[in-house]
């Protein structure tokens, strides 16, 4: 039995995906950045449904990210397994927005993907995106692209590779170049071995929409490797690299940015590849804008998509179907009743799956968290630090989540919020809450939002006149304004707090009942929350939270009752 598979797969923020397959299950790895925790681990028997099973660095001691810039931390993971170990490599960038990067390199290894998972040990640090090769007589190696601080720099794109020692657990040997190019950059490596051929796969051209992906071959791991180039392969500028993959000078299609893969063999042979890729918003960059002026803007940050690969007779991996641009629906692979949909039938974010990307109302994915269990659901994450005792509690008020204010939303420290990714251009989320402050310094309410300098929040306080009341804060590029006046709250009543996305648009509500909500605000053009839009951070997406804050350090909190998004 087959069946089609809709691309994305993984809807909003999930770039850089990495997959394997151990026996009938198969596992994707994505980026996480600044979000806390880190590397996102999905699983599926059949490539269509997708569960999220949780996050390898899950302790302080494997990941501290305190202090990192929006868009910096966990770059890249390369999730691979090798003789009943699982092996996660990953960069956690500390500094970026300067011409000298700091890269650390490190790999965790588990027994079960469920971990727990060993404390990191160090790498090379020669730049982000490593990945580790396993070859047949047991030998590893590291491959990463490699940054370059000089002005200018000396090759446009460099890829080096060492061997690792998985006894000793140390990096072995000295570095070499495998590939270097004055006009072509590459990134995102990976190394397959097929046949008598090392096969080096590598993400190409950019991030941006002249994103692609590469393939080249060499009869030794370390080279020299030639480049596949075909006729289908479609370049208008010596920049652009030859693309199996890539939807450059493709506009009019759903999946944009398409590029960086890793690759997968399913039990009867077939070949699939996962890639990132983008769904644009109906919003552009103004032309007078300093960074990407006119681009179009993605909100939901890089998605995964899959797609269907074969052969050919002289051995180079192309699409299915001729041609190089991704596409929305593909074969599924071979499977057997029973199977389908994996452990729990269940796709990303535990929800059913729309049967059309971007569509507004073919489906309904709705998801309640009324705050019944003693964990957090995994699908929340945070900004760089664990959400502890000290942040929120799911005991001291059972039934509600007690969040504790701490630092203000700029912090890059110590801020009491969890989100969840926007994963649509037609969504509602809605949130009760009960919060009682003292003082303007204290806030609570519902956020959207894409890093610490962008976000919408309508939150409830105080003011010295006015008394309990709420308001509406937009946060651009560290432009502050208040969308409206403060508006009197009655005390010692719940209130409930909703948003409405439309395209690009977000209406937000307030009020003590859900048939008479009231308008928080104009309509907002949040366009601005996007890759492109952002002044420090490109590479994640926009999210949907809840959130506290207490200025005076008394740590004033707030209970929710639910927490409520739907995707139409």
């Amino acid at each position: 039995m087959r069946q089609k598979i809709r691309n994305p797969i993984l809807r909003g923020f999930h770039p850089d995906p990495s997959i394997i397959r151990v026996e009938d299950d198969y596992y994707i790895a994505t980026s996480t950045f600044e979000w806390w925790p880190g590397v996102r681990l999905h699983h599926s028997k059949d490539l269509k449904h997708w569960e999220l099973i949780g996050y390898p660095l899950n302790r302080v001691s494997q990941l501290d990210l305190r202090g990192v810039g929006a868009s910096q931390g966990i770059w890249a993971p390369c999730l691979t397994y090798d003789r009943g170990t699982f092996y996660l490599v990953y960069t956690i960038v500390r500094s970026f927005y300067c011409n000298m990067y700091d890269t650390e390199n490190y790999l965790v290894t588990a027994k079960d993907i469920h971990g727990p998972w060993s404390e990191p040990v160090s790498l090379n640090n020669f730049g982000f995106d490593p990945s580790l090769f396993h070859d047949d007589d047991g030998r590893k190696y590291m491959v990463s692209m490699v940054t370059d601080h000089r002005v200018p720099q000396k090759y446009k794109g460099r890829l080096v590779l060492q061997e690792y020692d998985p006894v000793k657990r140390v990096m072995t040997g000295q570095a070499r170049d495998i590939y270097q190019a004055d006009k072509i950059f590459l990134e995102g490596p990976h190394i397959f071995k097929r046949k008598d051929w090392y096969y080096l796969f590598a993400a190409d051209t950019g991030t941006g929409e002249a994103h692609g992906q590469t393939i080249l071959r060499s009869k030794s791991v370390w080279g020299p490797y030639e480049m596949f180039r075909a006729d289908f392969m479609n370049r208008e500028d010596e920049r652009e690299a030859y693309s199996i993959l890539t939807s450059r000078h493709h506009e009019d299609i759903l999946l944009q940015k398409s590029g960086h893969c890793d690759l997968v063999e399913t039990k009867e042979g077939e070949w699939y590849l996962v890639h990132l890729c983008g769904r644009a918003s109906k919003d552009r960059n103004p032309q007078s804008g300093v960074r990407f002026p006119g681009s179009r803007r993605y909100m939901l940050g890089r998605e995964t998509a899959l797609q269907k690969m074969c052969w050919t007779e002289d051995d180079w991996l192309v699409l299915e179907g001729g041609g190089n641009t991704p596409k929305e629906e593909v074969e599924g692979p071979e499977i057997s009743e029973g199977t389908e949909g994996g452990a729990k039938a269940a796709v990303q974010d535990g929800t059913e799956q729309p049967k059309e990307p971007g569509a507004a109302a073919k489906a309904c994915r709705l998801t309640r968290d009324d705050f019944d269990n003693q964990m957090l659901n995994l699908d929340y994450q945070s900004l760089r630090i664990p959400m502890d005792g000290r942040y929120l509690s799911l005991t001291a008020r059972p039934g509600w989540l007690r969040m504790y204010g701490r630092s203000g939303l700029s912090s890059k420290f110590s801020q009491t919020l969890i989100a969840r990714r926007m994963t649509g251009y037609h969504m509602t989320a809605c949130a009760c809450m009960e919060f009682a402050p003292d003082v303007f310094k204290q806030m609570a309410g519902l956020i959207f939002l894409y890093d610490t300098d962008n976000y919408l929040y309508l939150h409830v306080s105080r003011d010295e006149d006015i008394g309990k009341c709420i308001t509406l804060l937009k946060a651009e590029n560290k432009r502050y304004e208040y969308l409206t006046e403060y508006l009197p709250l009655g005390e010692n009543q719940e209130i409930l707090l909703k948003l409405e996305i439309e395209e690009n648009y977000v209406q937000f509500y307030y009020g003590c009942d859900e048939k008479e909500m009231k308008k928080a605000g104009p309509q907002i053009n949040a366009g601005f929350l996007s890759d492109e839009a952002c002044d420090e951070g490109w590479f994640t997406g926009a999210m949907i939270g809840i959130c506290c804050q207490d200025l005076t350090g008394f740590g004033k909190y707030a209970d929710f009752d639910y927490f409520e998004v739907t995707e139409k």
